[in-house]
């Protein structure tokens, strides 16, 4: 692509696809969560259901992740006059008999189908613009929605320095983790003066939950490949690496794909649209360390190294991969910026808060109804997210606690629900926003036992360079395991406070320098918990085994015998219509008869 009159006639011409004129279309979420509920055999059904009956002008086709994963498989279907019906928990039989009504006879299937709006109300889309519309195999269809015309606007229209000063105009921070301001980290690596710069993206997102940039690559690579391109021109390099993790074998094949068409149509390669602008750009995987979520040892990785962090200054922006000057973002960052390229940085900073603009993805997951993406302004409460986006809390259970961050971040109480979610409130109140990951508990958790989950992932994890964080977490967590285990003391969560204070100041990297807040938080919220493990010898919501003690109501029991056929070893005993009995010595207190029993008589003590 030599011209942006060449890419004009590619839109207008790819718009076509979207106009939907005169014919029905299919298209089908082929994301790995959509894949994995069964999407592949309900494209199929459709496409052999419109083989069979001669279908030939009906457009069947693929996107990526729509973000409404608990309603997977979906499928849209668009009628000649535009009209949209929205399917969900499709099967291949659904869909065939969606075909033969809908399409053939042109009457939607309500009992299958849901309102949009009711999905996406309070979410504003931005790095999620074209997930769930586009098919990401077709670079044509990114064109249509505007795609590479920021690329084309920066290349043709600004210099490095506007599209640097338009960046920090934005406002956008680091959808990483850190925050740090997007446009400053471009300034720092644009002023250092080498002949060779780099441009890195961080798609490794090793938190467990987390799945906002596999997403975000599987149904909109060409966003990112375009932003870039746009880093690149802004700091002066021509060549990039997207590090990402192996694990991701549907966003791996996808970004391979678009990066070949990119190259094809000439909006990556030598003198993009004539201005003498060259960038390259390529993947790297990675093995699945968390660490290398961490920017130096992530370049570390990059250069085929062992991947641990370094000690920092000097950083990426003056010393990076290969020693170059390198500008690293993450995927989500990344999505961002050809909106504010295209669209101004003053509509950009419109959206979300004054100190932090814009839109934050989170992966919603855990106890909640709605489970799967959601995008809304900074700002946003967490009550908004996990009430009236998320649909509240599965069997009417209260709402306990919310980790945000990852294992990284810290959990959230009740008393917090009405919190703004942005970067400075989130660490006022002992978490952080981190990539986004966005886990629910409800009043059955255990929050000594989720700081013991959390930490146990950090000890694996832990790359083993520097003590405070090798050393230092095991010993968290075998406190931790002690108190789990009916075996603490007290002294043991004041070391717990002690050791976490310790790591956070002395580890070498933020990966480390974090770890310890899943126990700070649980700790700051939930100290009764870890006192009742300690001084009572008791798990108050019976998730700790070695602490659970089970009873039976007389009153309240029934004699059904629904616990007796569902204990695995024979510990309880009763006639019919009569008062049973635990024989505790027995019981290897697994909870069985506890969630079975329909009269509630059997609870932990």
């Amino acid at each position: 692509m030599k011209t942006l009159e060449e890419l004009k006639t590619i839109k207008d011409k790819a718009l076509l696809k979207f106009n939907k004129d005169g014919t029905h279309s299919v298209v089908v979420g082929m994301g790995t969560c959509g894949i994995a509920a069964g999407a592949k055999p309900v494209m199929n059904a459709i496409l052999e259901e419109a083989k069979k009956r001669n279908f030939k002008d009906l457009k069947v086709s693929q996107t990526g992740c729509i973000g409404v994963c608990r309603l997977e498989p979906l499928i849209e279907v668009f009628e000649p006059n535009g009209n949209k019906t929205f399917y969900t928990n499709m099967t291949s039989e659904k869909a065939i008999e969606v075909f033969e009504k809908h399409i053939v006879h042109g009457k939607a299937v309500k009992e299958y189908s849901v309102a949009t709006t009711d999905l996406f109300d309070k979410q504003i889309r931005i790095a999620l613009r074209n997930c769930g519309v586009i098919d990401p195999d077709e670079i044509e269809d990114y064109i249509a929605k505007d795609g590479y015309s920021a690329l084309g606007k920066a290349l043709t229209k600004m210099s490095p320095k506007d599209v640097v000063e338009e960046v920090k105009k934005s406002g956008i921070k680091g959808r990483g983790g850190a925050g740090f301001p997007t446009g400053t980290k471009w300034q720092f690596a644009a002023s250092s003066q080498n002949d060779v710069k780099y441009v890195a993206c961080n798609a490794d997102e090793g938190d467990p939950g987390a799945f906002m940039d596999r997403s975000i690559l599987e149904g909109d690579p060409h966003s990112v490949i375009e932003a870039m391109a746009i880093a690149g021109y802004a700091i002066g390099a021509n060549n990039g690496f997207i590090y990402i993790r192996a694990e991701y074998p549907i966003a791996v094949k996808r970004l391979n794909k678009a990066i070949a068409q990119a190259k094809e149509y000439g909006v990556i390669g030598k003198n993009i649209f004539g201005s003498g602008f060259n960038f390259d750009l390529g993947l790297r995987l990675g093995a699945g360390a968390f660490v290398c979520g961490e920017e130096t040892a992530l370049m570390t990785s990059i250069e085929g190294h062992r991947g641990e962090p370094k000690p920092r200054p000097p950083f990426p922006a003056v010393k990076g991969i290969f020693g170059k000057p390198t500008v690293l973002n993450n995927v989500e960052t990344y999505a961002n910026i050809p909106v504010i390229i295209s669209d101004g940085a003053d509509k950009f900073n419109q959206i979300g808060l004054k100190n932090s603009a814009g839109t934050k993805v989170f992966a919603v997951g855990g106890k909640i109804n709605n489970t799967g993406l959601v995008e809304v302004p900074i700002g946003t409460t967490i009550r908004e997210i996990i009430y009236d986006i998320g649909g509240g809390i599965p069997n009417n259970k209260a709402f306990k606690a919310v980790q945000t961050g990852g294992p990284s971040g810290g959990c959230i109480p009740t008393e917090k629900l009405d919190t703004p979610i942005d970067y400075d409130t989130l660490k006022e109140i002992g978490s952080m926003m981190g990539s986004g990951g966005f886990i629910v508990m409800d009043e059955d958790n255990c929050m000594v036992d989720t700081a013991k989950f959390f930490l146990n992932f950090m000890v694996d994890e832990s790359c083993g360079k520097c003590p405070p964080c090798r050393i230092g977490t095991k010993r968290m967590y075998e406190i931790l395991e002690r108190i789990t285990s009916g075996k603490g003391e007290m002294i043991d969560i004041e070391n717990l406070e002690i050791l976490a204070e310790s790591i956070h100041t002395s580890a070498l990297c933020a990966l480390g320098q974090t770890a310890a807040n899943p126990v700070l938080s649980t700790l700051r919220y939930f100290r009764d918990e870890y006192e009742a493990h300690v001084k009572e010898k008791r798990c108050p919501v019976g998730v700790c085994k070695a602490l659970r003690g089970i009873s039976i109501d007389a009153a309240k029991c029934k004699g059904c015998t629904a616990c007796v056929k569902i204990c695995p070893v024979n510990a309880i005993s009763g006639e019919k219509k009569a008062a049973h009995k635990i024989d505790s010595a027995q019981c290897i207190k697994c909870g069985e008869c506890v969630t079975k029993c329909p009269f509630k008589a059997i609870s932990h003590n």
